[in-house]
């Protein structure tokens, strides 16, 4: 199989080499060649020997001192060659045709600078757990540049974790890439934010990777206050890049805020942290438009048919890149 761009896979790792080799599988068994890149925050456990044993299959860079999740990924991906980039997490493995099912959907939209496919949850054991929604009855489809921050914003298409996400090599570049003030805390969607302004995303409508749930999970190592606090200033971000055509649907800043509110605090109550709940909600408990968007935003998350998917702002504006 003939691909027309070079795809790169960045694994990250530290101290998890067990799960790393189940990571590094998943890549050298791809059905279309790529390089392998491991970046190490120093890890101690053998992972160095690991790769050395390899011969050569995999890039290995390895820090000189632990620097953290987010500085790892920006030094990966700077010694990847590819034109294209997949990040995969130690803990996390892809579908063996997974960069073959990507290649083929960014060859057909030379504007796209990121990719997002379906995830499958698993525990540790990889046994499933849940399973991303499908969007649409299309294979894969496009999401327009100037689209993209709206759909993020009111979470009608929310790019994954980086399991799911592939992103052009420049295009992360342009935008920075990985912010390690959030290290480990949204980084991944920031990250998503920024390079969408320099292209299309490209959706593929396929189960391509998995997600390992588990304590150990860089994110849950925060707070859910602290959860809530980055929710909210990526929010921001995305606000600040929504295209002018979006302007007159957008709802007031200070509504997203008492969404979030409410949202953080049903995860808190889920956890029976009832007074973190409380303490969360108040004052957006009283904001009956907050109320709405939490229920139009649950209502379009958990129904995955076209129609449902295609309800409020997107289906009123008739986006010709979902209806394609």
């Amino acid at each position: 199989i003939h691909i027309l761009m070079k795809f790169s896979i960045v694994i990250t790792t530290y101290n998890r080499l067990p799960l790393l080799k189940r990571a590094v599988e998943s890549a050298l068994n791809q059905t279309v060649p790529c390089e392998v890149v491991v970046a190490d925050d120093c890890s101690d456990d053998g992972t160095a020997e690991y790769i050395e044993s390899l011969n050569n299959q995999v890039l290995y860079y390895h820090n000189v001192e632990n620097l953290g999740h987010s500085k790892t990924v920006n030094a990966g991906v700077s010694v990847a060659t590819g034109d294209w980039i997949k990040l995969l997490d130690d803990d996390d493995y892809l579908a063996p045709n997974c960069i073959e099912k990507m290649a083929e959907a960014i060859t057909g939209y030379p504007k796209a600078v990121i990719c997002s496919c379906q995830g499958i949850q698993v525990n540790k054991k990889g046994k499933e757990l849940n399973r991303t929604h499908i969007r649409g009855k299309c294979e894969n489809f496009l999401i327009p540049q100037d689209d993209i921050h709206y759909a993020m914003l009111m979470e009608m298409l929310p790019f994954g974790t980086p399991v799911q996400v592939a992103f052009q090599r420049n295009a992360f570049f342009q935008s920075g890439g990985w912010d390690s003030t959030l290290d480990g805390n949204c980084d991944d969607i920031d990250s998503w934010v920024r390079i969408a302004q320099y292209g299309d995303a490209v959706i593929v409508n396929k189960y391509l990777a998995y997600r390992t749930i588990w304590s150990a999970s860089c994110n849950q190592k925060f707070p859910l206050v602290k959860r809530l606090e980055t929710n909210f200033l990526i929010k921001k971000r995305i606000y600040n890049l929504v295209s002018l055509k979006y302007q007159s649907l957008l709802p007031d800043l200070a509504i997203i805020q008492q969404y979030l509110r409410l949202h953080w605090s049903l995860a808190s109550f889920k956890k029976g942290c009832l007074i973190t709940a409380i303490r969360i909600a108040s004052p957006a408990i009283f904001s009956l438009a907050a109320w709405s968007l939490l229920l139009q935003i649950t209502y379009r998350r958990n129904f995955s048919n076209q129609e449902v998917y295609l309800y409020h702002q997107y289906s009123a504006l008739k986006l010709s890149a979902i209806i394609d």
